[in-house]
């Protein structure tokens, strides 16, 4: 008879640890390294000084709390693959799907540059 009550108590207290770790892992889904990328992109557009490293770290976060992972590289994709050019790259320049992951990372940098720079 004691074990019921112990088992409901054991799977009520792993419920919210279950639930924290999903949140957790939702809003870090980035990798280091694509977030050191980026830090190191952005310190090159922006000066190397410390306060410049704090801002651009600021900035990845927000844009890790705005757009996924998986829609981040895809979007990062495109613009390179807009870069590479030749006939058989003009579908990244004109595809609706190929804007939207782009105005989405854009929006999402804005976003960013106005919490973390201003």
């Amino acid at each position: 008879m004691m074990r019921t009550p112990l088992l409901v108590l054991a799977l009520l207290c792993a419920a919210p640890a279950a639930r924290a770790q999903s949140v957790a892992e939702r809003l870090n889904d980035y990798p280091t390294e694509a977030r050191a990328d980026y830090v190191f992109a952005c310190m090159a557009s922006n000066g190397q000084s410390r306060q410049v490293l704090g801002r651009c770290a600021c900035s990845i976060d927000e844009i890790a709390s705005i757009l996924p992972y998986e829609k981040y590289v895809e979007a990062e994709t495109v613009l390179s693959m807009r870069l590479t050019g030749g006939e058989r790259m003009a579908v990244f320049n004109s595809a609706a799907a190929a804007n939207t992951l782009v105005a989405d990372l854009r929006r999402a940098q804005a976003e960013a540059e106005v919490v973390c720079f201003f």
